[in-house]
């Protein structure tokens, strides 16, 4: 693994200070950094909005390394990944995709919720995630080797995912998977107040809030309140809104368009929001 020293470059038990803030939870820097020496790809695994994205951006600064990040979705083709021939000036030249370069210059290539894309487009990343670590680049003729430091990234989130839509078992077994997930209270509460860039008590009582949602019983939600939309909330707090309008235009109006849980939510931030 190239790049800075794991151990001195993200100290698993302190809050980044330079570049993008994370602040690890358990023991994930030190397995991410085990793979990264040994040349192995992760699997991220967690809920929408807990910090996957974060986490990766984080460990490439502190290691000194070029991120290069791609989001799935269902019209991506491996092409969009590989490369392809274009046109310019009248001439047709090969330009290398994001997957490519990442190879070539030895990056860490994260690819944003892998399920979303076609199980055909995301075979091509599977000689990359076992012991050849090549990628064949069947228009050129040719098979590259990744450069020293090359890492591959994928997450998706498990519990959003449908039977049409799940990780191949041929893909998963290739990788070294680390469980993401909201923090604990008091952490989540830190990360929050840093980013939203507001006082330790408002993100004291979204945070409150957030972990009320979550333990919902009997919740009609899709999704729950994830530390990305308390953190939005905060955002807006901080730009002047008060708090209870942060709250519904951040995270209520967002999490269902249902008039009878919009409501039902609407209880909830009364009952959690300090009265004004």
């Amino acid at each position: 693994m190239t790049g800075r020293s794991c151990q001195r470059a993200f100290p698993s038990t302190e809050a980044s200070e330079v570049g993008p803030f994370y602040r690890a939870v358990g023991d994930e820097v030190e397995v991410f950094c085990a793979a990264g020496r040994r040349g192995l790809p992760v699997l991220l695994k967690g809920p929408t909005g807990c910090g996957k994205t974060r986490f990766v951006e984080a460990m490439a600064h502190r290691l000194g390394r070029d991120l290069i990040t791609v989001a799935g979705h269902e019209d991506m083709t491996s092409a969009d990944l590989v490369g392809r021939f274009l046109l310019k000036g009248g001439e047709t030249v090969w330009v290398d995709g994001p997957l490519t370069r990442a190879v070539r210059d030895g990056a860490i290539f994260y690819l944003d919720e892998v399920v979303e894309a076609r199980q055909d487009t995301t075979v091509v990343i599977h000689p990359l995630a076992d012991h050849r670590r090549e990628l064949p680049v069947d228009r050129l003729g040719t098979t590259l080797s990744a450069a020293p430091g090359f890492q591959l990234v994928i997450s998706y989130n498990p519990g959003y995912q449908s039977v049409l839509k799940n990780l191949k078992e041929s893909t998963r077994q290739r990788f070294i998977a680390i469980e993401l997930d909201f923090p604990p209270a008091e952490i989540e509460i830190e990360v929050v107040a840093h980013e939203a860039e507001i006082d330790w008590e408002t993100a004291q009582v979204l945070v409150k809030l957030g972990n009320a949602i979550r333990t919902l019983d009997g919740s009609p939600l899709r999704e729950v309140s994830s530390t990305r939309m308390l953190i939005l909330a905060g955002s807006l707090v901080a730009a002047g809104l008060n708090l209870r309008s942060a709250v519904h235009s951040a995270v209520v109006g967002v999490l269902s368009d249902d008039r009878d849980v919009g409501r039902a939510l609407g209880e909830l931030v009364d009952a959690v929001l300090p009265a004004t």
